[in-house]
């Protein structure tokens, strides 16, 4: 089986496209097809079943792809073991959310872009179960996860800080310098991000326990706060995002406290070998949550 012909399967199985490997790959996507027609050849057997225009893997195709994707890791180490040791290089696929993308990580982004100008980062906002699920699929090669729970099926991952959530609004909120208690809570006009966050959905959790509750959604965490410091409402947002606005003294921190706690991870797939680019990219990730406390 040739190296070049394995590494082309591994990227088809892991988009499930012809043409968005092809892409990916930089070559024509007739090259891909003949390439797994190829490999198909030499072992005797499908790898894909087409079906109009979607494929998706045969039995004997997943289990060639655990396989595949420790070569294609090894080939890549090996590469960067000989080529690239003076200097680090390689293409990584990040997995992110926007409280760290707009709030945690621009220091680090700002570092790679100048010091490592050859190892290519692209982030890709999701959150919860779709950056675990593009981990798993190999879609993604890290990802940051803010969860209360720090194993997670297929994943290795690694806490790298407990995330403080505040309780925001406005300052001539009703509730500002006073007294709370959860099932208080449950009667105010409450704002959040869409579903699917950690922490939206630990707080929806925590409130439905003392009656039923109903948010008002906003599509960013940059929304949710200008409608808190307009007097919408309140809201529960990771501390780094508002510490400017309570800073300032739009919005002020209401006195609750959540009853769960919430870790800012970076995990990726289970068993795979993180290449030196990667792994430098956790060392630098690690230093930057230090250095921010």
């Amino acid at each position: 089986m040739e190296l070049r012909l394995l590494v082309t399967f591994e990227k088809v199985a892991t988009v499930l496209s012809f043409t968005r490997a092809a892409a990916e790959l930089s070559y024509a996507q007739s090259s891909v097809t003949s390439q797994i027609r190829a490999l198909e050849s030499s072992l005797g057997v499908e790898l894909f079943d087409r079906l109009g225009g979607r494929i998706r893997l045969t039995e004997a195709g997943e289990r060639l792809l655990p396989y595949a994707r420790q070569i294609a890791e090894l080939a890549e180490e090996a590469r960067a073991a000989v080529v690239g040791a003076e200097e680090p290089a390689g293409s990584l696929v990040v997995g992110t959310m926007e409280s760290l993308t707009s709030y945690r990580l621009p220091p680090l982004l700002e570092l790679f872009h100048h010091r490592y100008p050859k190892v290519r980062l692209a982030l890709r906002t999701t959150i919860g179960d779709e950056t675990r699920q593009a981990l798993r699929q190999g879609t993604y090669d890290l990802g940051f996860l803010m969860e209360e729970e720090t194993a997670h099926a297929g994943l290795e991952s690694e806490a790298l800080a407990v995330e403080p959530l505040a309780l925001v609004a406005a300052p001539r909120h009703p509730l500002a310098g006073e007294e709370i208690t959860t099932a208080g809570l449950v009667r105010q006009s409450l704002l959040a991000t869409e579903p699917g966050c950690a922490y939206r959905d630990l707080f929806e959790r925590e409130l439905k326990s003392f009656g039923d509750v109903d948010f008002m959604e906003f599509g960013t965490i940059e929304a949710t706060k200008r409608a808190a410091a307009a007097g919408l409402g309140i809201s529960l947002l990771p501390e780094v995002t508002v510490a400017a606005e309570l800073a300032e003294g739009s919005l002020v921190r209401l006195d609750w406290e959540p009853p769960f706690t919430l870790r800012t991870q970076l995990a990726w797939r289970a068993g795979k070998r993180l290449p030196a680019h990667a792994r430098l990219f956790l060392q630098q990730v690690r230093k930057l949550v230090s250095e921010q406390g």
